[in-house]
């Protein structure tokens, strides 16, 4: 028996997911800024959950490491944040040095361009294709397909799209292992993120911080700060999001021919949203909503997902997800397929 707990950064709130083997010990929700203000706050509430082990923030990733010996680099290579830009909204690196300071076991983990299971190929000029907190819900989706359909964690093959508050993302997935991504700066415009730009659009805005990439998605076309179940209600900002997200599924259509599409993120669980993603994907595979443990009410999906992680790296009941992800045999950087590139 294990006892772990899962966190997920995301930029709206912080989820803390907990298991002891299956039991749910753990399940809540921070605003993130409230946690970006004051970071000190968590450590009690992860200390009295008393876990063996924890799957921190990872930012962009670098492989397995606890957080105690965590470099100035490696807070580089997660956070991906100049020096010239102080504006960096989220507070990761404020959070992850103040788990640092703490004697809990936390570790941070890869993201999908650190696995040896994508091809090398497909890694070149590209940085995100899949975020730690978007493995972790990929983790998730092993395990669900696998007691959904009755098979073996290897026999798994499908691809997860995740429209979050801020992001868009896809992972494909072929027996366990993940085979390719599109990462939520990397593709489908976002309900708060920009997506993938024009490369000539990059060089006319020369430098720009990371607040402008989270301010020009799908929300910036309506012209004012909507709530995402607003989104349905503005033709183009929700055609944009929408066509984005199946952009996404079918790109990664040229790396695998899924079984299943499962769609998980907190706009696709917005009515509007998720009923038009389903009846336009359907044409890739079957599609339905990426289903957690049955006692999670409020942690999303990436949150319950590194908890699974968190058990299979303690070799519990699902050692056999992280054996199938290979997610210990991640190497690299983040910066290791792209031209030479000024640190800070």
């Amino acid at each position: 028996m294990t006892r772990v707990i899962g966190i997920d950064p995301g930029t709206k709130s912080f989820d803390f997911f907990g298991l002891d083997d299956e039991k749910v010990i753990l399940d809540l929700s921070i605003p993130t800024k409230e946690i970006a203000s004051d970071p000190e706050s968590v450590t009690d509430l992860l200390k009295t959950s008393n876990p063996e082990l924890i799957i921190g923030p990872s930012g962009y990733g670098i492989p397995i490491k606890k957080i105690s010996a965590i470099t100035r680099r490696d807070i580089f290579l997660m956070s991906l944040r100049r020096n010239d830009d102080n504006r960096s909204i989220l507070g990761m690196r404020r959070f992850i040095e103040t788990l640092k300071e703490h004697n809990l076991p936390v570790y941070v983990i890869p993201g999908v361009i650190h696995l040896p299971t994508v091809p090398a190929f497909r890694k070149v000029n590209r940085i995100d294709m899949g975020t730690p907190d978007k493995l972790c819900s990929c983790a998730l989706a092993v395990r669900d397909q696998a007691v959904s359909s009755g098979i073996d964690y290897d026999r798994t093959s499908f691809i997860l799209l995740e429209v979050g508050f801020a992001h868009t993302a896809a992972i494909a997935v072929d027996s366990g292992r993940v085979v390719d991504g599109i990462g939520g700066s990397s593709g489908g415009i976002g309900f708060l993120s920009m997506g993938a730009i024009d490369g000539e659009l990059a060089y006319l805005l020369d430098r720009f911080g990371k607040e402008f990439i989270i301010s020009q998605g799908a929300r910036s076309i309506t012209g004012s700060k909507v709530a995402p179940e607003d989104l349905a209600m503005h033709d183009d900002a929700r055609s944009a999001l929408i066509e984005g997200a199946v952009k996404n599924v079918l790109a990664l259509t040229a790396a695998l021919a899924p079984e299943e599409v499962l769609i998980s993120g907190r706009l696709s669980r917005i009515p509007e949203i998720g009923t038009e993603l389903m009846e336009r994907l359907d044409m890739v595979a079957p599609v339905r909503s990426l289903k957690g443990f049955s006692g999670a009410k409020i942690a999303k999906e990436s949150a319950q997902g590194g908890a699974v992680i968190a058990d299979g790296l303690l070799h519990g009941r699902y050692a056999g997800i992280v054996e199938a992800m290979m997610i210990k045999e991640a190497y690299g950087t983040v910066l290791d397929y792209v031209p030479p590139i000024s640190e800070g």
